[in-house]
């Protein structure tokens, strides 16, 4: 998996490249430069009103973990999902990791058991909101254009994700025996330090999903809050298209943005999609009469905002980790000077 991982990063590299020497490099620069630093915070700001929301319709599903805890926690998944040299499944562990840092003294513990849950129920309501999504966008693309090359493959691919989510769903529902199996096994591919915890809790996990599951007025809630955040993520790239000087209607925009969204998520083994992104984009874009140029310099763009974003919030995630080890390990050597200055 490591191995595949790294070969699909440096063909995405590649095709990148390429995109770029095919298209001119002058011309890509110039419409990424063309957006300017008001336009580039403008995208920033857009982009962090849609995490946000995607913290609201965490904490709609999961109202026991406090709202700015799962914020913070969904950037830092999506952050080592995009900044990261780990395909989506290496952020998701990282996600389940800061899900469970530790919380406020006023708020209770928060186990690898609720951890994992939650993300994992998450990980399922944005995908539900992301099927009506693609839908919506197809309906936009074959408003737009009837013939459509992408109208069948990605409709086709919906499906299956929706059969797919389907299964997972009754998974977490009655596969308790799985989901044990699956935390073992990726027990295995993380450090001594995060295994036993993993292990310990493996037996609890069930319980934990058929809490959050018993009631589907919440899921349903969630999934409706990404369709929002979804819709909102179209809106971003709405913002970043007007500063580049293509003006396209939101129906436009949606329809790029929730089939390119649909084809990445088919390879969600490729790290942070390269590659797939910019052809995606370039190749819709064209479809709405938008200069491959400045469809490329939208996908870079968009890149440099998660940049901007992801790795101040990774950088401080991990100082946080640093301070907790440090207490986790001073914590004995308080006690054991405690004891000693107990006098019998």
């Amino acid at each position: 998996m490591k191995s595949l991982t790294i070969l699909l990063a440096v063909l995405g590299l590649a095709l990148i490249t390429f995109c770029m020497a095919w298209l001119g490099v002058g011309s890509v620069l110039k419409a990424v430069l063309s957006i300017g630093a008001v336009g580039f915070v403008a995208i920033v700001a857009a982009q962090l009103a849609v995490d946000a929301t995607l913290g609201v319709a965490w904490h709609v599903a999961c109202p026991r973990i406090a709202l700015p805890h799962l914020i913070v926690a969904r950037m830092v998944r999506d952050a080592a999902a995009t900044c990261l040299p780990f395909s989506q499944l290496g952020g998701i562990l990282i996600g389940i990791r800061a899900t469970g840092a530790e919380a406020s003294p006023r708020r209770h513990a928060i186990e690898w058991p609720e951890a994992a849950s939650a993300n994992i129920v998450d990980l399922t309501t944005e995908v539900l909101g992301q099927i009506v999504f693609v839908l919506l966008a197809l309906a936009c693309l074959v408003m737009h254009q009837q013939h459509s090359p992408f109208a069948r493959p990605v409709l086709i691919g919906t499906l299956l994700l929706g059969a797919g989510i389907g299964g997972f769903i009754w998974t977490q529902r009655q596969g308790g025996t799985l989901l044990k199996r699956l935390a073992r096994g990726l027990s295995r591919n993380i450090t001594a330090q995060w295994r036993s915890a993993m292990l310990a809790g493996a037996d609890t996990l069930q319980q934990r999903l058929d809490a959050v599951w018993s009631n589907p007025g919440r899921i349903a809630g969630a999934a409706l809050m990404h369709l929002v955040a979804w819709i909102g993520s179209a809106g971003a790239v709405w913002v970043a298209f007007h500063f580049l000087g293509a003006h396209l209607g939101l129906p436009g925009v949606i329809a790029i943005e929730g089939v390119a969204c649909g084809i990445m998520s088919v390879s969600f083994l490729v790290p942070a999609g390269l590659g797939v992104q910019e052809a995606a984009y370039i190749a819709l874009g064209s479809a709405f009469g938008i200069d491959p140029s400045v469809a490329l310099g939208l996908s870079l763009l968009r890149r440099g905002r998660d940049l901007a974003i992801g790795i101040p919030v990774l950088l401080l995630w991990q100082g946080a980790e640093m301070r907790r080890l440090r207490r986790r390990d001073a914590a004995p050597a308080r006690d054991a000077g405690a004891q000693k200055g107990v006098r019998p």
